[in-house]
């Protein structure tokens, strides 16, 4: 269906919205410079890094610039997800396997009452949030849309360049695009139509998983271009 120009068949709502998200961070990045791309705001920031020079213990990529990626855990806003897969009848062990946490850590979210404290989250740069939107939707593809078989941790060479980042990434995201553009509406209702295996999409139907992936990207970019935002700030402040 469609009113004046604009659709309203689930996956058209979707992908208009994905447009013009897309649109909007695109415009954003324009300009984006090396040194802006790998600013830390702060101490202790998660960026990408040669891989000798690594601080964070799970940092990963295939190439000689690594993702920094700290300890496994269950994040607070999380906790509900738990409680439900518990409560779903999912075994204690299996949630801690699927988390990558111990039993006991998931006995503690479970035993936790009232409202949990928010995570203590480091701050990232824009080459970090760049880099982990790509990794994410790289996977999110080859295990959609692809031969779902190449492990996800290897399919983006991070970089340093923030030009280079970014051509390989948008082009990334118009193939992504470009595949979703073809989903029928059976494939939308589909239980386990994606079968990334670094999330639980494959136990839902696909046009949720589609949702959070549209949310994934908003997100990401609306905090990339804060970032931009504050570097500017810093500049005109003479701050470092």
């Amino acid at each position: 269906m469609e009113i004046e120009g604009m659709r309203t068949d689930r996956l058209g709502i979707l992908l208009d919205q994905f447009d013009r998200a897309r649109e909007m961070a695109q415009v954003r990045l324009t300009g984006l410079g090396d040194e802006e791309y790998l600013w830390e705001p702060v101490p202790g920031s998660w960026s990408i890094r040669r891989r000798e020079e690594a601080v964070t213990p799970r940092a990963f990529g295939p190439g000689t610039w690594v993702l920094d990626l700290g300890a496994p855990d269950i994040p607070a806003n999380e906790y509900a997800e738990v409680a439900r897969q518990a409560a779903d009848g999912m075994t204690v062990a299996k949630i801690a396997d699927d988390w990558s946490v111990s039993v006991e850590r998931v006995e503690q979210i479970l035993a936790h009452t009232g409202e949990p404290e928010p995570d203590q989250t480091p701050i990232t740069t824009i080459a970090w949030r760049l880099a982990h939107l790509h990794f994410h939707f790289a996977g999110a593809w080859e295990w959609t849309f692809g031969e779902r078989r190449q492990e996800p941790k290897l399919l983006v060479d991070f970089t340093p360049s923030a030009t280079v980042a970014q051509e390989r990434f948008w082009a990334l995201i118009g193939r992504w695009r470009d595949s979703v553009a073809t989903l029928t509406d059976e494939q939308l209702d589909t239980v386990g139509f994606s079968q990334y295996p670094y999330s639980n999409d494959s136990e839902y139907p696909y046009v949720g998983v589609l949702a959070s992936a549209n949310l994934e990207f908003i997100h990401h970019m609306a905090e990339i271009a804060l970032l931009r935002d504050l570097w500017q700030a810093r500049l005109s402040t003479g701050g470092r």
